[in-house]
């Protein structure tokens, strides 16, 4: 099994995300591109102590960018959204 940091690379705090939580209870992670929902899961839950429900995730592919002579590709990443059962929560800016 890896490591709860090779799996989890940052929670992803965006506007959309932002809504998903306080309307559904989901949370958004950027994760590594081999970890499986499995992993996903066991990692959130070990880390932040909650119970994980549903997991749903998504490969984001890099884009072109056209630099002045050539053009350059972003990496891609892989997304999980994580919803947590009720009554449960992630606080990420804790103690600001």
């Amino acid at each position: 099994m890896a490591a709860i940091n090779d799996v989890i690379v940052k929670p992803l705090i965006t506007e959309k995300i932002s809504a998903d939580s306080e309307a559904f209870n989901r949370y958004g992670f950027v994760v590594s591109l081999k970890a499986n929902k499995n992993q996903i899961k066991n990692a959130v839950e070990a880390f932040y102590d909650v119970k994980v429900v549903k997991i749903r995730t998504a490969v984001i592919p890099g884009k072109t960018k056209r630099t002045a002579k050539s053009h350059k590709k972003t990496s891609s990443y892989k997304k999980a959204l994580v919803q947590l059962a009720a009554g449960q929560k992630i606080e990420f800016f804790k103690g600001i």
